[in-house]
């Protein structure tokens, strides 16, 4: 069977769009259950146990034990080793007002969005790539190393060529100082490590695609297939996020919504009941 995953970090109150996500990788495979906690600085226990509350409310299961971000330190910091020996990364101590402004100089034009924001200018590229990996610092992939990548979109070959890479995304950040790793490392090891398959998530997250793939290839891990679905919004059209409380999981319940009828209607309609 099919293998998925639902990946919630426990940082606020799980919302309608959390549900939608949860149920569309259930719809398509057997659905394993990943704590995304690196944050450690925002994750809350109180915030996991409602996790797993309002998901058996939506009648979902999964496999146990449940894996949890924070106890897999070692397995990212493996991966960065790896690419650290093969000189792919390099430290950079850039702050996000450095890159806007670096970013943004004349001869650069204006700056350029990216999945992680600005890309950046590669200001630290040139930065000591020798001995040992440090720690505490921001370590970024030197993007000049990728080629041509290619991944499975909804059946469909996607691809992207590494000059295009550098251009749209830049060098991501695959260690932050203050967490040791990053989400594009975490997740890219956490699906192998789980061998999922098909990694279902919102059309938001489509962007950062091609950073998986690329690490996914360097540090020769296999590539699931993709499907990104659509989201759930309010009546304005605006996507939820874990800010909108009033439309978290606990306040339909509590407002007297059962878990079928919720599920009917994300299924009928994207467009959050008020």
């Amino acid at each position: 069977m099919t293998r998925t995953r639902f990946a919630p970090s426990p940082t606020g109150p799980l919302h309608l769009g959390h549900a939608w996500a949860a149920l569309v990788a259930a719809d398509h495979g057997r659905m394993l259950l990943r704590i995304e906690d690196i944050d450690q600085a925002r994750a809350r226990p109180e915030w996991e146990a409602a996790i797993y509350d309002d998901l058996r409310w939506l009648g979902l299961d999964w496999p146990e034990p449940v894996m949890r971000q924070s106890e897999r330190m070692a397995a990212y910091g493996a991966a960065l080793d790896r690419l650290w020996a093969r000189g792919l990364l390099y430290p950079c101590s850039c702050n996000r007002r450095d890159i806007l402004q670096a970013a943004a100089a004349p001869q650069e034009g204006a700056p350029l969005l990216g999945p992680d924001g600005v890309v950046y200018p590669g200001t630290c590229r040139g930065a000591s790539r020798a001995g040992p990996r440090p720690a505490g610092v921001a370590l970024r992939l030197d993007a000049a190393a990728l080629g041509n990548l290619r991944w499975t979109e909804r059946g469909a070959s996607r691809g992207m060529d590494g000059a295009t890479f550098r251009r749209t995304i830049g060098d991501p950040v695959l260690a932050r100082r203050d967490m040791g790793t990053s989400y594009h490392l975490a997740v890219v090891v956490d699906d192998a490590a789980q061998a999922i398959d098909l990694v279902t998530r919102g059309e938001d997250l489509a962007e950062a695609t091609p950073i998986h793939v690329a690490l996914q290839g360097l540090l020769g891990l296999p590539t699931p297939d993709y499907l990104h679905h659509d989201l759930v919004r309010d009546a304005a059209g605006k996507r939820l996020a874990k800010r909108d409380d009033a439309r978290s999981l606990a306040s339909y319940r509590a407002a007297g919504w059962t878990a079928d009828a919720l599920i009917a209607r994300l299924r009928e309609s994207r467009i959050a009941p008020d």
